[in-house]
């Protein structure tokens, strides 16, 4: 099978792209003939070696966690409904870091994927597993979020932020989310009621003018806006964050950790299918140019995702 890799560390420069052996597809796997999968910043994260800590690392290393594509084998034992033919998506997270989704077949357990849904093609599917996963696990079980609660959601315009604001949103919150100016519209367009510069000051100062403290707040981005969260929050246990789960503990809060959820991947396609969750693309790369993807995660917040085409 043809498959992005890189058989030591480094810069996007040590990633290449060629053949590699098929998958294994042992008895509760799902092999998947994929589309698309998406770029996010833990992948050059891993790539760099800063993860080295978190997983066993087995190099050579096939990147990528997000999978779209076509059911091609299932495996004997597959406790699953899922047959060949089926078109599916996925957040493919496995013990160890080795065999990712930047490839033509992805043998996928089957705890990590479910139905893609109908309205997404393969290229925007890709870019919401582990993302949306993220968004929806930290809003409705860290957080508990419930209709007519103020949400605030820091880093609004990234790849989760993206995804939280139109969560929230569904579950009836009103949001009101940090994000650069030029990324205001976007983030309003998406369902928040009220857009802060995170560069404009302190934002439990800002939230001032705003009807003061929220009832959660989700950190994306850490740092400042993770320390201020107490002044921004009414209770800190509402405070969860997905970049210094160290620290919100140390708040009261909750650290967020994504896991892959099929019935959660399902909600997902709900929200989807009923209009509540758009896919916002920012860049969509072929595979060959799949490192072209990874420098363009590594300058930041492109306003969207980053999906690679296989």
């Amino acid at each position: 099978m043809r498959a992005a890799s890189y058989d030591r560390f480094g810069g996007a420069e040590v990633l290449t792209v060629g053949e590699q052996p098929d998958p294994p597809v042992g008895p509760d796997v799902v092999l998947v003939r994929a589309k698309a999968t998406s770029v996010n910043p833990v992948d050059w994260k891993i790539r760099e070696g800063y993860l080295q800590g978190a997983y066993p690392h087995h190099l050579p290393i096939v990147p990528g966690w997000d999978v779209a594509g076509v059911v091609e084998a299932v495996g004997p034992s597959a406790p699953t409904d899922l047959k060949v033919g089926d078109e599916v998506w996925g957040y493919v997270r496995r013990d160890d870091v080795a065999l990712g989704t930047a490839a033509e077949l992805v043998a996928a357990p089957v705890r990590t994927v479910a139905r893609k849904p109908a309205g997404l093609g393969f290229e925007e599917a890709a870019a919401v597993p582990l993302a949306g996963l993220t968004a929806y696990q930290g809003l409705v079980e860290a957080l508990e979020v419930k209709p007519g609660e103020r949400v605030l959601i820091h880093a609004a315009s990234g790849g989760v932020g993206l995804f939280a604001v139109q969560i929230a949103a569904a579950l009836g919150a009103e949001v009101i989310g940090t994000a650069s100016p030029a990324n205001h519209d976007l983030v309003t367009r998406l369902g928040a009621s009220v857009v802060l510069d995170h560069r404009g000051g302190p934002i439990s100062e800002q939230l001032a003018a705003h009807g003061g403290p929220v009832d959660a707040v989700l950190d994306l981005v850490g740092g400042d806006a993770l320390s201020d969260a107490p002044a921004q929050v009414k209770d800190p246990r509402r405070i969860g964050s997905i970049v210094d789960g160290g620290a919100a503990r140390d708040l009261g809060g909750h650290a967020i950790f994504v896991r892959p959820e099929p019935t959660h991947l399902d909600a997902l396609a709900e929200l989807v299918d009923a209009g509540k969750l758009e896919v916002v693309v920012a860049a969509t790369f072929p595979l060959e140019q799949i490192a072209d993807a990874h420098r363009l995660s590594e300058q930041g917040s492109p306003g969207g995702k980053i999906v690679v085409t296989i």
